[in-house]
Parts: structure tokens; sequence; C-alpha cells
């Protein structure tokens, strides 16, 4: 059956993996819909391609366009929380969500969650992408954890002390993926493996005392799933992204020869380490800001990425990043509920809050 499909995000890594395979797989899919941030130029060179007529520039006229043009599945590959407005039009529309722009589930907590139907996001992480595999292998009471995995970014091993005098360039250069100046970074700084515990949390129910992260510097198992019975089911696959955003497409259909798969017969060895919580707090922190709920998490999204941009512009040490968002989150009193508006006005404070100690750092 022919999916008509949206892809928001369209100019970054994960909307022109999209268009690949949708180029690649033009029988399966039909493309409706596109939106970027600010690059109108490539908009306007993929809309003409794909003969696409809906097009918008920035989150507020992509949520627009995801509930006025008629679509099956959205792919919100956004980075950041502005994904937050067209993650919540797609849900409101009936839309299949094929959500990469995990900022959107783990700040809009509730707000997400209370909309989405049974089965109607799809996980495009690949972390969380291998979890939806796995999980088909068991029911859910069946499943006694997940096991996240982590490549360690480019300063793995390193400790604290050693991480104070790391630079940008450095922490830009991950060893497997080559993503955006912030996902990159917080690849480095774990924080984004704190956001994917979230994450994992929101998508599958499964309480947070029961989701390990591991380090696994290869990244050919994307992430594990241990059952009541011993057994764990892995997905493996190389370092790319090309099958999580094509089962965010197609799901639970696969489409044929997406990507290479592994040589099981060449002569290999992968490596699994425990997480080193004193030089990479973030996924500890993150725990705690998950239990919390609320507004927490979108406190520590939003001074994470205050302070990320601070450490790129030369004004706090890299280790200054996780230090900035756990005292804005330790400054933080959250309303009773979650809403657009609490919501909205906690982000608000939280790049205020960082902001002012960052400044006090200087």
């Amino acid at each position: 059956m022919m999916r008509r499909v949206i892809v928001l995000g369209s100019g970054g890594s994960i909307g022109t993996q999209a268009l690949d395979v949708i180029r690649r797989n033009r029988d399966r899919f039909e493309l409706v819909g596109l939106a970027t941030g600010t690059q109108r130029d490539v908009l306007a060179q993929q809309a003409e391609e794909f003969g696409v007529e809906h097009t918008a520039i920035g989150a507020e006229e992509a949520a627009q366009l995801v509930a006025d043009v008629d679509a099956d599945v959205v792919l919100n590959g956004i980075t950041g929380s502005v994904g937050l407005g067209p993650t919540l039009a797609a849900l409101k529309a009936g839309r299949t969500l094929a959500l990469a722009n995990k900022e959107s589930l783990i700040v809009g907590g509730d707000l997400v969650k209370r909309l989405a139907a049974p089965g109607q996001i799809v996980p495009v992480d690949s972390e969380h992408s291998a979890i939806a595999q796995a999980l088909r292998a068991g029911t859910a009471s069946e499943v006694r954890r997940l096991v996240v995995t982590a490549s360690g970014g480019p300063f793995r091993g390193m400790t604290r002390t050693q991480l104070a005098d790391v630079t940008p360039e450095q922490a830009l250069a991950h060893p497997n993926f080559a993503m955006g100046r912030v996902i990159t970074t917080n690849s480095a700084s774990l924080v984004n493996k704190g956001l994917e515990v979230i994450e994992a949390h929101l998508l599958f129910d499964v309480p947070y005392s029961a989701i390990d992260v591991v380090v696994h510097p290869q990244q050919m198992i994307h992430s594990m799933v241990e059952f009541r019975d011993g057994s764990t089911i892995a997905q493996a696959g190389p370092p790319r992204m090309l099958v999580p955003i094509a089962l965010g497409l197609s799901w639970p259909d696969r489409l044929d020869d997406v990507d290479v798969p592994i040589d099981w017969t060449s002569a290999q060895s992968w490596d699994f380490l425990p997480l080193d919580d004193t030089a990479f707090p973030s996924v500890r922190l993150a725990r705690q800001v998950g239990e919390a709920g609320r507004t927490f998490p979108a406190v520590y999204n939003a001074a994470n990425e205050q302070a990320v941009e601070a450490f790129h512009e030369g004004r706090i040490s890299f280790v200054d990043i996780v230090d900035t968002i756990s005292a804005v989150v330790d400054a933080h009193d959250a309303p009773a509920q979650l809403t657009i508006a609490s919501l909205a006005d906690a982000e608000a404070w939280a790049r205020r809050t960082a902001d002012q100690r960052i400044h006090g750092t200087r």
C-alpha cells in the first residue's frame, strides 16, 4: 500500500536520509509535504525533485502543514524542543508519527502520551528502534529490562579532570556518526544518552530502574531487551541510521536492501563497558529529572542547549555543561501540572537561569 509521507527537518541528516529511502522506494511512498528550519534553497530543490506542493519554513509552519495536508506518516526530524508543536499536530491529526525528534516527547511527556494512540508513535532513534524491534520477540509482561547502548563518544575512558580541558573541535569528533553540533556535543557529554533513557521510559512504559546504559564503542548492537526467562534479544547492524529511518516510514513492514548487513564471516570483536557515572553524570541526572517528571525534563533539555552554545563560544568548559544543567535543575520549582503554558514558562526560565549562571562563571 502506498503511504503518503511528510518529512519535517528535510535539510538535516535524518531528513535527507529519509528522502533517500523514499527516492529508492517510490512504489511504496509518496512525498506530500516538506519542512525545514531555514534552508529555503534546499527545500526548493527537494520540492522540485519530488513534485511536492506543500512546504513550510520553521516549526510553526511545519505544525500547520501537518494539520492541513493529508498524510499517513509524518517523520519529525526537527532538532530541539521546537519540534513539540509538529509532534502534537501529527498526533491530533491521527498520523503515524515517525519520531526522530526525541526532545518533543521528552519535554512534552504526558502531553504527548495522552494524545498518542497505541502504536501511533514509531521511534526513529536507532536505540529505540532496536528496542521496538526486539520487543516483537515477546509480550510486555515478559520484559525484565531494557539495555540502551552508548558509544561513549570521543572522550570514552577520560576522567573528569581530563575532560575539563577538551575543546569544541574534539567534542565534535564523534567516532561513528556525523550529526549536527548540538546532538554531537550531547553525545560527547552523554546528555544525549540521558535523554534517550527518558525517551525509552516514555515510549515503552518501562520503569527507570529497569533501564540500563552500557558502553559499546563499536555501536553494532543498537540496544537490547532482556526477558524474564534470562534471554536477551539484541538488534545488530552497521552504525548508520538508514534502517531505523526506513522502519519509521514503513513500520511494521521491512523494505528490501535498505543497508548492507554485517558480514558475520569476518573476524571481529565487540566491547561492552560499564558507564562511568563520575566522569559522565548526565545519565544519572537524567534519571532523576525523568522520575520527577512535570517540567523537569524540559528544564534539563533547555539548560543543556544554552550550555552547549556557551561551550562552543568558549565561555565555559566542557564539564561546565552538565554542572550548569544540574544547578538549573536543582533551582527549579516545578508547577503541579504540565501544560503547554507551564512548559513554555519553564523552558524560558531555564534558559535565563542557565545564561545567568554561565555569565557568572566567566
